[in-house]
Formats: C-alpha cells, structure tokens, sequence
C-alpha cells in the first residue's frame, strides 16, 4: 500500500468511526484506538504535506483563529417561519394553502423545533466548503473553520446525494453535555452558563476553533435547497440526506392529513421533555417539492411551512416600576421592569406592556405580582395579575401625559392604540432612530455605520437628520471615540456609495409612518419619483393597489411638512435615487395594468419568481389563489387538475409560458 492509499484508507475509516458515533450513536471502536489512528493519520499527513486534504478528519480539532468574520450574503434567502399556538390556527393554514393549491390533498411532514443557532451549509462536489450563520436571513457570518469541529456534520458525502447544494440545520448543544460544561465551570469557580441555546450561538463565535472543538455541540439538519432535481418531496429528500451522512432525527415523521399532525403534536408536548436536547415547538411543512415551489412565500415566511409553538412558561414576579420607551416614529411604549426571574433559560428583567389599552385591560399597578410568559418563547409579556397579592396602598396606573425624552405633551389619534410624541424633529430618540432606519440593510446599507455611531454623530452635533450624513467628512469623524483613520473612511465610502441605491429603498429609508418595504415597491413603481408622490392627493393615492386611508393620511402628512420638503431638496442635491433610473423604466410598462395572473406549475425558460416580478414590472397583480377576479393564469407543466377545473368553471383564459412572455414583449 503506498503512503497516499494509507492515508485515504484512514481517514475513511475514521470518518466511518465519526458517523456511527456522532450520528448513529452507535460507537464501532473505543476512544484509545480511535486516537490511536489519528494521531497515526497527523503524524503521514504532516510528513506527506503534498496529500494535505481541507477535509480530513484531522483538520476537525480545529486551531485557526479567526479575528473577524467575514460577512457572507446568502444564496437562498433563510426566511422565519410563521407561528401557531393553536389547532384553530393549524386549521387556518390548511385552509389558505388549500385554497391555494386547489386541492384537498395535502402531505405533510412534521419536524421538531429545534432549539439551537440557525446554520446554512454548503456543499460542492459533495464535499463541505462553507458554513454561515442564519444572520438577519439576508445575509449571515462565515464561521466554517469553527463548524468544521462538530463531528457529526459529515466534509465528504458517503454516497451520490447531491452533487452542489445547501443544507440547513441547527447547531444545539445537547443537554448532558451542557450539564457537564458548567458542572466543570462550577469546580473551576467560573460563571456557569445560562442555557444551551445561547451557549451554542456563542461557540460558533469563538476566535479560536480549538476551543470550539472542545464543547459537545451537534448538529440536526431540516432543509435542503439544490437546483438538480432529484427527489419529489421534503421528506424523500431528508431521507436520502440521512443516508448521505447527514444526522437527521428519526422524529420526523409523515402525516397524510391534518389530524395525524395533531397526533404528533400532542405526543411531543408531553414527550419533549424526554429528549436530549430543547425543543419548543413543531414544524409543519407541505411535503411535495412542486407543492412548495407553487405556494411560494410571503415577504417574511414560506407559505408552505408553519410553527406551532409549544406552550410557554410562565413564572410570577413583582412589578417594581413602568417606564416608557419612545420609538423613531414618536410612538410610546410602556415598559414593565420586573424583579429579575428565571424564565425558559434566561433571566427576565423587562417586559413589553404595549400600549395604554393593555395596561387598563389587566389593571397592571406597580408593586403587583404578575405572571410573565415569553410570547413565543422570544419575548416576555405580562399575561394577567395575582390580585390576592396586590398591596392595600396600591394605585391605578396613570399612563403617561408627556414625553419621557423631550417632556412635549403625547397626543393619541383616534383608533390609534399607541400614544405618540409629536416632537419629530427635536426629540433624540425620534431623530437617532429614524437615522438608524435609513442606514438600515434594508434601506440604504450603508456599511462602515452602525447605530452605535449614529448616536455619537448625534450627541457630538455632526448629524441632526439623514440628510447631514452625506456633509460629513472623514476629519470630522477621526477625532471621535473609538474612531480611525480607516474606519472613517470606510463610512464615508459607504455613504457615498448608498447614491446608487434604487428609489424604492430610498423611499422604505425615509421613514414615512406604514410605508414598509412592500408599499414603497408599490408606491415606487406607480409614481415613479417622490416628487409624484409628495403632490398626489388622498383620492389618487388611495387608487393605488393595497393603499388604504391610514397609508394615504401618513403619506400626506409627510409631503406637508416643511422640514421633510426641505430634507427631500437636499438629498436630491446630494445626487441620491428620487426616482426610478431609466434603466428600471426600460423594463416596466403599464400594459398589464388592472389584470390579475395567478401562476401554476413548473417553468422552463423563467423561474416562478421572475414571472411574478415581469408581472408586476408590467402593471399587472399576482394573486395566489384563483378567483372571479383572476383575469389569466399562466399554466406550467404539472398544473393541479382542480385549479385546471376551477379555471375552466370560471372561464378564465389559460396561457403558456411563451404565450406571456411574447404578450409583455
């Protein structure tokens, strides 16, 4: 046997070793021997460095340090997952996703909720190359060497599973191996950790990966997301995907209707206490691929999958004071501070009481004892009071009158919930915050600003709005706490590259009170400049598709006042997008203006996405279901019989793939 095949002979039987172990938990050879053939593998490996291999079971001990990590935007977006906490919403979404598709013939596959660090893998020719972290979905941290350590995600596929593809999953730290972390902590005299899922996001972190292979994380994977089509549904994929080496627990399980996934769900909520890692809820995904593909997603979450959440904890603590928050619209928050309490892993100091109506509904009093629960296992909320408890002197809650920030007094419009602070223009947080909006990834994406620094701008009077941004120099900036010569340049250029941003995300950065992402796409591409905009009045406004009276009002209270006609003037000065570029216009028209599409089936020369996008560059609406209203639906192959019968029934005309593209030519 020549060095080289011993070398590959080893690592291959050591990989075996990893998999039965890590993944099978089923152990082939004892920790002395398997040391034994490691330190057997480093030592040719080191001797031999022409047969250096990235993936060798050698490199998972890990030791690069990693100083920064490198930001990595994401192929596939990672979208959040609608939540349920009922059967009555389960029901709901069956009842959507059906209407949909069209049909009453529904897999499912039902998944524990895993509850660890989001991570994105990436595999070419069937061998790991990257891993990134979930981030805000749109982009996540490059953290690979740092994965490369946990034993149970595989670097080389055991068999053809897919040649180029991604796979999510969740990074955990099983429960014993968290115990036994912080029982060493506890004999070193060191801070235990707070709970395993906050530790595991923190290991993937850590600079240095040695220390990373050090803690018992794992790895369970539930989604895969690969151009080639090989399989027909989600559940047939993760299979193959076990098979390959993947660890992905045999909990999932198929339902052919919605009461087998309530079935599953009731096992879990008494069961999940028994598994070895944290678990709070279930996932329900639709489980045919083409199904997927037709139900799409909605600007935040896949249309074909939903949460349903467990029931939270509750613990009762006292309420020692209520405070108010002021947000960059002025609107208030009324803020309980709690005596600290353990609560599903976490201390829990604060929580939201949301408005003055909630306050007066569970007559919430300092001094009570109250039972908090967090919404969705994420953020804390008071859910009622323990009246036996109240103290005699006790006082109702007189909610605020004023400004906590700039003492102005609150104002409440009719049918609003929340209370506001008129002072847009002098109340610090208002103004910090409406800059921190409109540097925002989602808005400008200006890179080298935080909003740490927005404020030190603000508080050192070198910005007073987002207009100031684009007045600011790099030796105005060097001086600054915490500031170089190199970071300061790096904000500048960011802020002079935001110029090129198109004018849909300028106008979502302005700010406009209910102009979020998908109403400033739809304002954009009907008025095409913010001139347009600012002199269209209520009736024109409210012509446009999905805006209602509130978006009206807001937009027109903005147009009227002076200081945001004077910001728009200078940032037109500046040269930023007030418009859409002549390159956007090329590509749009208004000839599919007042039709409604739906789109069914699968497509060859275009995607489903850009269907969609073509339809609403060309004026027309996209709806998902078929109606009355629907005018056409372009029919893909494999188009669902029902929707091809209910088309029919209705008399709406069907086209083709080309018959489309040849209409908006």
């Amino acid at each position: 046997m020549t060095i080289q095949e011993k070398i590959n002979s080893l690592r291959e039987e050591l990989n075996a070793h990893n998999y039965n172990y890590y993944v099978l938990d089923n152990a082939t050879i004892s920790d002395f021997d398997f040391d034994i053939k490691l330190k057997e593998l480093e030592k040719l490996e080191k001797e031999n460095p022409d047969f250096f291999d990235e993936n060798s079971p050698t490199q998972r001990v890990g030791g690069i340090v990693t100083k920064n990590f490198e930001t990595t935007t994401h192929q596939n977006r990672m979208y959040s997952l609608d939540n349920s906490y009922s059967k009555e919403d389960l029901l709901d979404w069956e009842k959507r996703i059906q209407k949909i598709l069209g049909t009453s013939e529904i897999e499912y596959t039902c998944e524990l909720k895993y509850d660890g660090a989001s991570i994105n893998l990436t595999y070419e020719k069937g061998k790991f190359v990257k891993a990134v972290t979930r981030g805000d979905g749109f982009q996540g941290d490059d953290v690979t060497q740092n994965v490369k350590t946990i034993r149970s995600i595989p670097l080389n596929l055991k068999n053809d599973f897919l040649s180029d593809f991604e796979i999510r999953g969740e990074i955990i730290l099983p429960l014993d191996g968290f115990r036994k972390m912080n029982e060493e902590r506890a004999e070193n005299g060191e801070e235990e950790y707070r709970n395993p899922r906050n530790t595991a996001s923190g290991s993937l972190k850590l600079q240095d990966s040695a220390e990373v292979a050090k803690r018992p994380l794992d790895c369970l994977l539930y989604q895969v997301f690969a151009s080639e089509r090989k399989f027909n549904s989600h559940f047939e994929m993760l299979e193959s995907a076990r098979k390959a080496g993947f660890k992905v627990p045999n909990t999932m399980h198929l339902a052919t209707s919605i009461e087998a996934v309530f079935e599953f769900v009731n096992h879990w909520d008494s069961k999940r206490h028994d598994l070895p890692y944290e678990t709070d809820g279930v996932v329900i995904k639709v489980n045919n691929l083409q199904q997927q593909e037709e139900l799409g997603y909605t600007s935040k979450s896949p249309r074909w999958a939903i949460a349903y959440k467990f029931k939270a904890d509750q613990v009762a603590t006292i309420l020692n004071e209520i405070t108010y928050q002021v947000g960059r619209t002025g609107a208030i928050t009324p803020v309980a501070n709690l005596k600290p309490v353990q609560l599903a892993g976490t201390t829990v100091k604060r929580a939201s009481l949301h408005n003055a109506d909630q306050i007066e509904k569970l007559d919430i009093r300092v001094g009570d004892t109250v039972f908090v629960e967090k919404g969705g296992e994420i953020i804390p909320k008071i859910i009622a009071v323990d009246f036996t408890k109240r103290p005699q002197n006790s006082l109702p809650t007189m909610y605020a009158t004023h400004c906590p920030e700039c003492n102005t007094a609150l104002i409440r419009n009719e049918g609003d919930a929340k209370h506001y602070c008129p002072n847009e223009f002098g109340c610090a947080p208002q103004i910090t915050g409406r800059i921190q909006h409109f540097i925002s990834r989602k808005a400008m994406n200006i890179e080298g600003l935080g909003a740490e620094t927005v404020d030190l701008l603000r508080k050192e009077g070198l910005i007073e709005n987002y207009a100031d941004l684009y007045d600011l120099k790099v030796e105005q900036i060097i001086p600054l706490e915490r500031m170089a010569e190199k970071s300061a340049q790096n904000m500048i250029q960011g802020i002079e590259k935001s110029k090129e941003v198109p004018f849909e995300k300028v106008l979502f950065a302005l700010g406009i009170r209910f102009v979020g992402e998908t109403v400033a796409k739809k304002l954009a591409k009907h008025f095409k400049s913010i001139d347009n905009l600012m002199v269209a009045d209520f009736e024109t406004l409210i012509s446009v598709d999905e805006i209602g009276d509130r978006i009206a009002q807001s937009i027109i209270d903005f147009s009227n006042n002076l200081g945001n006609i004077h910001l728009m003037n200078r940032l037109k000065s500046y040269g930023l997008q007030l418009e859409v570029s002549e390159k956007q216009k090329e590509n749009q028209s208004n000839i599919l203006i007042g039709q409604v599409f739906v789109v069914s089936g699968v497509f060859h020369q275009m995607s489903r996405d850009e269907l969609k996008k073509a339809i609403e560059d060309h004026g027309g609406k996209v709806s998902s279901s078929i109606s009355k209203k629907t005018n056409f639906i372009i029919a893909g192959d494999n188009m669902g019989p029902s929707k091809l019968e209910k088309a029919q029934e209705l008399g709406i005309e069907i086209i083709s793939e080309k018959q489309f593209i040849d209409l908006i030519a």
